[in-house]
């Protein structure tokens, strides 16, 4: 083989080295990409039916009901609301009235059904996407009266 040749060879299996790996880590990238929608953008159907997705916004005041680990409560923008059902240790700092986004999957019931729950962690602070829902939600209450 020439020397010409098996430099090409070499700079061939280089890319094609490159390609396999970005194509790996792209992979990667989408199957642990999580977005954030608002109860709001669930109910119009926005939200993936079969993926992981967050949503966020405010606890209802005086929806929070506990069986044992399992709590259910609703999430509102204050436009929409989405009931939760989470199984586990909720966050301390979890309370009514206040910003929480959950991470989890949709059921076919309409509930969501989480597998983790973000609560704030300071009197003032509210989860940014849980903030902004709450914003784009009093904008668009706003416009339809």
């Amino acid at each position: 083989m020439k020397p010409r040749h098996k430099r090409a060879a070499i700079i061939v299996g280089g890319l094609a080295t490159i390609a396999v790996a970005a194509a790996l880590i792209l992979n990667a990238f989408q199957s642990n990409l999580v977005f954030f929608f608002t109860p709001s953008q669930v109910l119009a159907g926005e939200a993936p039916k079969a993926r992981t997705f967050r949503v966020g916004g405010l606890v209802k005041t005086g929806t929070v009901h506990r069986n044992n680990l399992t709590v259910d409560f609703i999430v509102t923008d204050t436009v929409k609301e989405v009931p939760v059902s989470y199984t586990g240790i909720l966050p301390d700092l979890f309370r009514e009235g206040k910003g929480v986004v959950a991470q989890g999957t949709l059921g076919d019931d309409g509930r969501f059904i989480a597998a983790e729950v973000l609560a704030k962690h300071d009197e003032n602070y509210m989860p940014p996407e849980a903030q902004h829902a709450v914003d784009q939600a009093h904008k668009t209450a706003k416009t339809l009266k």
